[in-house]
């Protein structure tokens, strides 16, 4: 239990981090083709198109932070095998609360009183959760259901481009919600995967949800990129966090066996809610923010300081 929630916990600071690095090279990429012709790097309904997305997925501070988020997969897979997924999802989750200090510094975020209540809030439910974690359930499933969970991934990152492409820049929470269940389908496929332990090569590509696994992983990590490119970086992670969270802990209980400890359920389920709860509050009490799109008014490329910026948020939307 105890490798396993630092294991998690170590995962979770890199996916903060590597949120926020990304965050900054999608930005910068965003403002420089916005300098160089405003309507280039859109879609006719605003959004960000395919090679602007793959110009922020070149510059130097999004690959450090997909190489972080390589590791936190690595480490959260690893946590996914050793605890409950109704622990090992939210805690991963708690990245929103790194992703959040560091956004401070390095995007010049001023998060309001409401804002640092809601990740109190969060860290308050994330203790509830590990203090009623039981054991986790034996991940064996029939070979079927991995082809529905490939099915599923395959949908949910076909719904998600059809969203971003639809809706353009009012897309940011909907593809932060949906990179969620994404990386929560990868959750439950790192968990059902067969011929990992003990290690058989041939039943591990033979397993639809190894597949499941890319396609849910690659394609999450898409659309988070572009719910960082057009919206509140806070904002998308709470979506994210809500997306990862829930539906994977619902079904590691009623599919794969998770439990809590013989009379702490009411524990687990509290701290479960207040998680989402929390993390759906720092979303909604996120603070307007100016276009990240938009030069510094010196024309520079950096990113601007605290004093004059908040992170982007489409008009309409409440703000990983």
């Amino acid at each position: 239990m105890i490798i396993g929630l630092v294991t998690a916990v170590a995962a979770s600071a890199c996916y903060g981090a590597g949120s926020v690095l990304q965050a900054v090279g999608s930005r910068r990429s965003a403002r420089q083709e916005a300098a160089i012709a405003p309507s280039s790097g859109t879609t006719q309904h605003g959004g960000p198109s395919l090679s602007s997305t793959a110009k922020a997925a070149v510059t130097w501070e999004f690959l450090v932070g997909t190489g972080l988020d390589f590791l936190g997969f690595a480490l959260g897979a690893l946590a996914a095998r050793l605890l409950p997924l109704f622990l090992s999802q939210t805690v991963i989750s708690a990245n929103l609360v790194i992703t959040a200090l560091l956004s401070i510094k390095m995007l010049g975020i001023r998060l309001n009183r409401p804002e640092w209540a809601s990740i109190a809030v969060v860290c308050s439910a994330l203790v509830l959760l590990a203090t009623a974690a039981g054991h986790e359930g034996s991940g064996t499933t029939p070979l079927a259901s991995h082809w529905w969970l490939l099915a599923a991934s395959v949908l949910l990152i076909g719904a998600g481009t059809l969203v971003v492409r639809l809706l353009g820049a009012r897309a940011a929470i909907p593809a932060g919600l949906l990179s969620g269940l994404g990386f929560g389908a990868l959750g439950i496929g790192v968990r059902v995967l067969n011929g990992v332990a003990p290690f058989d090569l041939p039943a591990l590509l033979g397993d639809p949800a190894l597949y499941a696994i890319l396609v849910a992983g690659i394609g999450g990590m898409y659309l988070h990129t572009v719910a960082l490119q057009i919206g509140s970086v806070n904002g998308a992670t709470a979506a994210l966090v809500v997306g990862e969270t829930v539906v994977p802990g619902i079904l590691g209980v009623l599919w794969l066996g998770d439990a809590s400890r013989p009379g702490f359920a009411w524990v687990a389920v509290l701290g479960f809610v207040i998680a989402v709860a929390g993390a759906v509050a720092v979303a909604w009490f996120g603070s307007p923010e100016t276009d990240p799109t938009a030069l510094p008014a010196d024309g520079a490329d950096d990113v601007p300081d605290a004093a004059d910026t908040r992170l982007s948020r489409p008009e309409g939307v409440a703000g990983r």
